[in-house]
């Protein structure tokens, strides 16, 4: 048994995302650390994922024990809880353990590194620059955009899936390879990155380069300081560590280089936390975190350079993979792309209240975990008109019951 002496009086679950899985016919919750500095998974039965539904920061361990009781019936004593908050803790899964200090250690390490190095390289993508460029020089000549019209001078937003290249390539290729002609006048890139482990509402920066296997983009820390500046410095660097691990800024930074290596332009990369608090919590985007103080800042100096704001989001999660209890058949997908259509037409308007109220009628089922991205984007780029390349539908688990769907749009302004 543990020692519980180290543990928190009340522990606190972090924010993870739960993943059920059949096991000799009985299901069993995996928990893992989204951040990756664990490598721990954990694997709960299902009378035990109760107990720890009820580790909220609230709830001492006796009181933990007591309700789990009350409510399930299922008697442990203080020790059990106590060991199963250990292993929890040890996995770097409980919010006020272990985890702090690891945060700690890890952001210094970050923070002090020459660059952000490519956390996904030699996974979702090619590690070796001259097998990087032919992967993608293989998508992009199996794509045809022949039918695009380049605004050459208008380009300003983009949406960008965060997916694999493995399932989305076809989407990427389509999308970069239209903005290709535009981008050579591009000063500054603005990357929203869905924060897939931010806090409600964050709005977080880093004065890291992003690097590639190509080089490193250079982060203008300018721009980074002034946004500081006009926010509370405290919050927008509280979960910089996200930045480390974090695909979706790195997955569209890696087509970005693909098509600017003959120059250095500067980026600016933004992760953006959940929408939950809007989407069913009848909040607006303004009333968590710093959002009016973002768009103000970012839209001065949007107005000052050729700037380009990438939202680094897919659009719908629906299936059992992401908690749904039904699976999605052809009819299903007829209607998600039904429903999808109407989110891209608000983004080709450049409408962002029209885009986020969509998800806030349907209580956020089709779950767009792009949703704080693009509407930010749509915010920064009001009355932008977009241009959209590539929907699809991905499977996203091995029974083809769930799916991720996403798009490529390019907008533009007169």
């Amino acid at each position: 048994m543990a020692s519980n002496h180290h543990l928190p009086e009340r522990p606190q679950l972090r924010a993870v995302e739960p993943h059920w899985v059949e096991h000799e016919g009985q299901p069993r919750l995996y928990l893992h650390d989204p951040l990756s500095m664990s490598e721990t998974t954990i694997v709960v039965p299902e009378d035990i994922a109760q107990a720890v539904a009820l580790m909220d920061g609230q709830r001492t361990i006796g009181e933990i024990r007591a309700a789990l009781a009350l409510r399930a019936g299922i008697d442990l004593t203080d020790a059990n809880v106590a060991d199963i908050v250990a292993q929890l803790d040890r996995a770097l899964l409980i919010e006020n353990g272990s985890f702090v200090a690891a945060v700690i250690e890890a952001l210094d390490a970050y923070r002090s590194a020459e660059f952000r190095p490519p956390s996904h390289a030699g996974a979702v993508y090619p590690a070796r620059p001259l097998e990087l460029e032919t992967t993608l020089n293989q998508y992009l000549s199996a794509v045809d955009v022949s039918g695009h019209i380049s605004q050459t001078g208008g380009l300003v937003g983009m949406v960008c899936p965060h997916i694999d290249y493995q399932r989305g390539h076809a989407t990427y290729s389509a999308l970069w390879k239209a903005a290709a002609p535009d981008l050579d006048d591009i000063e500054l890139v603005v990357i929203l990155g869905t924060d897939h482990s931010g806090s409600p509402g964050a709005i977080t920066l880093t004065r890291q380069n992003y690097a590639t296997p190509y080089g490193t983009l250079p982060t203008d820390t300018q721009v980074v300081d002034r946004l500081a500046s006009a926010m509370h410095e405290t919050d927008v660097f509280s979960e910089e560590i996200h930045h480390a691990t974090e695909h979706s800024i790195e997955l569209a930074a890696v087509w970005l280089h693909h098509f600017t290596r003959s120059r250095q332009v500067q980026t600016v990369p933004v992760l953006c936390g959940s929408f939950a608090h809007v989407t069913s919590g009848g909040a607006e985007p303004n009333d968590i975190g710093q959002m009016d103080e973002f768009l103000g800042v970012m839209g001065e100096i949007i107005a000052e350079r050729r700037t380009l704001v990438v939202a680094a989001g897919d659009l719908a999660h629906v299936g059992p993979a992401f908690g749904d209890r039904v699976a999605v058949d052809s009819g299903a997908r007829d209607a998600l792309g039904a429903a999808d259509q109407k989110s891209i037409d608000s983004i080709l308007a450049g409408d962002a209240e029209a885009f986020l109220d969509l998800s806030r009628q349907e209580a956020d089922s089709r779950k767009i975990c792009g949703l704080s991205a693009i509407y930010t984007m749509l915010r920064l780029l009001d009355g932008a008109q977009g241009e959209a390349f590539s929907y699809d539908q991905c499977q996203a688990d091995a029974q083809n019951g769930s799916v991720v769907s996403i798009l490529g749009t390019l907008l533009y302004h007169d």
